[in-house]
């Protein structure tokens, strides 16, 4: 067992780990070398030019320079660990600034703009020392060879060597010193790539790699679903609603030649009333799948005419301005829509005020009321399905309201203007 233990060091500078992990080393020294160059071209002219305001594209792009750098190091990351390392999500946009600007929000991307900067500073120059600390012994352990073969002078001391008869004896000394280089190498090279695949992968690659699924069913779910609303409301308003529109008419006109005294007169004005409530219900039920206004005049509009038709008073100052996603429009309005109808119901109420509000790429819209307070979403009101509302286009909801009032229900949304 003894013996086991001593010539283990050998039978391990046999396999293909140690190898493996001195060219990950040996790999990440020009990678180092050349990221500290690209850091030190991007940060210096960004400092020199930022009083002229063009320094801030060198910035940027030097903050987002972890990405490259990253997909390097994962391919590397292969030749000691084949696991792959999961990068996590990255929010799609449709063009370049976009993308920098929800690449810079990203977590992701200051991970990776930290393993860069670690790189250029401290990896590689340590990485460097560590395989000199292997190249060295092989120098040694072929120094007869390489002097025979080469000027004495090419190999350090190997002329003062040769000379005093001792140039064999490097050949132990290196095969002494390169079976306990293999150690250290593999024990660096596995570290050095522990700390970059913390670095760089999501950290529950599995549960994350599932939640990041979720997510993107979920919004393609969302998005057929409004899809379908808006095909449902038109063909409603533009088959249903005008033929019960047409028959309306048809019995006003009929109505009117049959004349007051004509037997029927009260079947066809009784027909008239009846087509004409549920044309009435028919727009309702139009308005509620997908209201026109918020299709042709957009979110602050739409919000204005549900203040219209509450029957609380409410003051409205929304500013959203652009076009933001339908799934985005919907989520916020029929919110707002449950919100106003809880405060009409269970506040008790005599004002409410709707704010909405689009800043840095954030949707944010409140409803405030000077009602009783007390809102609990366990009692029900609409307010969890508020909050999955809110959750089925990423955002969030946030709801005060103590006893004696005010109530305030703020929605969150993240999300990028329409194209």
């Amino acid at each position: 067992m003894h013996a086991e233990q001593t010539w283990r060091p050998l039978r391990s500078l046999a396999s293909a780990r140690p190898w493996r992990c001195l060219a990950y080393l040996a790999s990440g020294v020009p990678v180092g070398v050349l990221c500290l160059v690209v850091i030190a071209v991007l940060g210096g002219a960004g400092v020199l030019l930022l009083p002229v305001l063009v320094g801030v594209v060198p910035l940027v792009l030097l903050c987002l320079l972890g990405a490259p750098v990253a997909r390097v190091e994962r391919a590397r990351l292969r030749w000691v660990d084949p696991a792959p390392v999961v990068a996590g999500d990255r929010a799609p946009a449709s063009d370049a600034l976009r993308r920098a600007r929800a690449r810079l929000r990203e977590p992701a991307t200051w991970r990776e703009f930290a393993h860069a900067l670690l790189l250029a500073t401290v990896l590689w120059p340590v990485d460097l020392l560590v395989v000199a600390t292997a190249v060295l012994p092989v120098v040694a352990l072929l120094a007869p060879l390489l002097v025979a073969v080469l000027p004495a002078d090419a190999v350090p001391a190997g002329k003062v060597l040769a000379d005093n008869g001792l140039l064999w004896m490097t050949v132990p000394v290196g095969l002494v010193a390169l079976v306990a280089a293999v150690p250290v190498v593999t024990l660096v090279g596995l570290g050095r790539a522990r700390l970059a695949r913390a670095l760089l992968s999501t950290h529950r690659a599995t549960d994350t790699t599932e939640l990041v699924e979720v997510r993107r069913s979920r919004a393609r779910m969302v998005d057929r679903h409004e899809a379908e609303r808006r095909r449902i409301e038109r063909d409603l308003h533009d088959g249903a609603q005008q033929r019960l529109t047409s028959v309306a008419m048809l019995l006003g006109l009929a109505r009117a030649q049959l004349g007051p005294q004509h037997p029927v007169t009260g079947l066809v004005g009784k027909a008239h009333t009846e087509v004409s409530a549920a044309l009435a219900e028919l727009r309702d039920l139009i308005h509620g799948i997908h209201p026109r206004i918020l299709a042709d005049r957009g979110l602050d509009a739409a919000l204005g005419e549900l203040a219209d038709r509450c029957a609380v008073p409410v003051r409205v100052d929304a500013t959203v301005g652009g076009r933001l996603p339908d799934s985005v429009e919907s989520a916020a309005y029929y919110g707002v829509s449950e919100a106003l109808t809880n405060v009409v119901k269970h506040s008790g109420a005599r004002r409410a005020e709707v704010r909405a509000r689009y800043e840095g790429g954030v949707l944010r819209v409140e409803v405030r009321d000077d009602g009783r307070g007390g809102a609990d979403p366990s009692r029900g009101g609409g307010l969890t399905g508020l909050a999955d509302r809110a959750a089925a286009v990423g955002g969030t909801l946030a709801l005060a309201s103590p006893e004696g009032g005010p109530t305030r229900l703020r929605a969150t949304i993240p999300c990028e203007p329409a194209p």
